[in-house]
C-alpha cells in the first residue's frame, strides 16, 4: 500500500462535539497531522465531559494529537500563531467572531503564513444570517428537511446528527480543493461551510419539484412509499417472524426474476403488470398481494430469495444490529478498532476505499493534552520553558 494522501499536510482543528471533529477524522484518516487545540481551562473538548458526547469523542477523534494551549493567554496565543506559521490548514466549528477575539483569525494567520487554509465551519454563509447562533435541530428546521423527513404538522429531525457530519464533509471538500489550487497560485484562503446551506442543497430536489411543477412538497411519510419515483413495489413489507424487508423493484428485471424466485408465474404473467407504470396503477391491490407472498417467509429467507433474484432488499436494522451485520463485521477495514476507555470497540471508518491505501488507526483517541510535550518539543521550547507554561497554566500536559 502506498502512503496516504495528506501525509505531510499538517492541521490546526479548533473543534469540539461533531461537525469540527468531523472534518479533523476526515483528514487526519487520509494521512494529515491533525493536532486538535484544546481549551484546557473548559476541560478540552465539550464532548469530553458529557456522558453521551464521551462515546462520539471517541468515535470522531482517532488518529489525532491533542494539544492543550489556553488561546485566552498572551503566551497561549503565542504558541499558537508559533505552530500556525508551519501548518497548512486551520479548522474550526467555534461560534462566528470566536477567532477573531481570540487573535487567531485569518487574517491574523495569513500575515504569518500566506499558504495558510482556514476553513469555518458556521450556521450561515456570508449574509443577513452569518453571526446567528445554529445547531443540527436549527438547520434542519430550517432548511425543510425536518418538514419532508416527519408527518403533516409535525416535523422530525433525521435520526443522526447528519448536518453536522455532511456539512464537515462539504468543508473537506472545500480544504482539498484550496490545497490543489494552492499548488498553482501559491497562496492560502478563506472558507466556510454553512449548516443551512448544506440541509438547503438537500432539499433540492424538491424545491425543483417545486419551482417546475408548482406543486407543493408533501412529507415522505404522508405519501406513500412508492409515489417518491412512482415506483409499483417500493414498500416496507413484514415477514412471518414479525421482521420488517424492504423491496424496491425498479425494473422489469426485477420484477421477472422477483415472479420466477417466488414462483408467482400468474402475477408475472398479469397483463396489468408488464410495466412499472402499469405495476404503479395496481398499487392499491399488488401491495396487498406482495405482502402475502413476505409474510409467507422468516425473514432471513425472504431475503435469502430477495439476494437469489437480485431484487434490491434491506433489513430494518436498528444501530446495535449492525454489530451482527456479517459484511461489517467479516471485513476488517469497515469497523476500525478504537480503544474506548476500558475497553475497545469497532467504529466505522470513512466509507469509501482505494486499491492505492487503506484505512487503519495510528493514534487512538487522545486524553486531553496527550500530546502538548512532544508538540512544544517540536517548536523547540526547553523542559524548563515548558515547566514554567504548565504552571502558569498556559498548557495542560496529559
Amino acid at each position: 500500500m502506498s502512503q496516504l494522501p495528506l501525509e505531510g499536510i499538517r492541521v490546526l482543528e479548533l473543534g469540539h462535539i461533531v461537525a469540527g471533529p468531523t472534518a479533523g477524522l476526515i483528514l487526519a484518516d487520509l494521512g494529515a497531522d491533525v493536532i486538535k487545540i484544546e481549551d484546557p481551562s473548559r476541560g478540552g473538548d465539550q464532548s469530553r465531559s458529557n456522558p453521551t458526547g464521551l462515546a462520539t469523542f471517541y468515535f470522531l477523534n482517532r488518529n489525532k494529537r491533542s494539544f492543550a494551549v489556553n488561546l485566552k493567554e498572551p503566551e497561549g496565543k503565542e504558541l499558537f500563531l508559533k505552530f500556525a506559521a508551519a501548518a497548512d490548514v486551520i479548522l474550526d466549528n467555534y461560534a462566528p467572531g470566536v477567532l477573531q477575539r481570540l487573535g487567531v483569525d485569518y487574517d491574523s494567520v495569513s500575515e504569518i503564513n500566506p499558504r495558510i487554509i482556514q476553513c469555518s465551519i458556521n450556521g450561515f454563509l456570508k449574509g443577513p444570517y452569518a453571526r446567528r447562533p445554529a445547531l443540527d435541530e436549527v438547520a434542519q428546521m430550517m432548511g425543510g428537511i425536518a418538514f419532508m423527513t416527519g408527518l403533516k404538522d409535525q416535523p422530525m429531525r433525521i435520526g443522526a446528527s447528519v448536518t453536522d457530519i455532511s456539512v464537515a464533509t462539504y468543508a473537506v471538500i472545500g480544504i482539498l480543493s484550496a490545497l490543489l489550487q494552492r499548488n498553482q497560485t501559491g497562496r492560502g484562503q478563506r472558507l466556510t461551510s454553512g449548516l443551512f446551506e448544506t440541509v438547503v442543497f438537500w432539499v433540492g430536489q424538491h424545491m425543483a419539484s417545486f419551482a417546475v411543477g408548482g406543486e407543493p412538497s408533501v412529507p415522505m411519510p404522508v405519501r406513500r412509499m412508492g409515489t417518491r419515483f412512482r415506483w409499483g413495489v417500493f414498500d416496507l413489507f413484514r415477514a412471518a417472524d414479525g421482521k420488517q424487508v424492504f423491496i424496491g423493484i425498479t425494473s422489469n428485471r426485477h420484477w421477472e426474476t422477483f415472479c420466477r424466485e417466488f414462483a408467482q408465474s400468474e402475477l408475472g404473467a398479469h397483463p396489468n403488470l408488464q410495466n412499472n407504470e402499469a405495476r404503479t396503477r395496481a398499487r392499491d391491490w399488488l401491495i396487498p398481494r406482495v405482502q402475502e407472498i413476505a409474510g409467507s417467509y422468516e425473514s432471513n429467507d425472504l431475503m435469502g430469495k430477495l439476494e437469489k433474484a437480485e431484487v434490491p432488499y434491506a433489513p430494518v436494522n436498528t444501530p446495535a444490529d449492525l454489530y451482527d451485520d456479517p459484511y461489517l463485521m467479516g471485513h476488517e477495514n469497515r469497523l476500525l478498532p478504537v480503544e474506548a476507555g476500558q475497553k475497545t470497540v469497532r467504529l466505522p471508518a470513512l466509507p469509501f476505499e482505494s486499491e492505492e491505501f487503506q484505512f487503519s488507526v495510528r493514534r487512538q483517541p487522545p486524553r486531553l493534552g496527550e500530546h502538548s510535550r512532544e508538540i512544544l518539543q517540536e517548536l523547540g521550547l526547553s523542559e524548563s520553558d515548558m515547566d514554567r507554561l504548565v504552571r502558569n497554566k498556559v498548557v495542560m500536559m496529559a
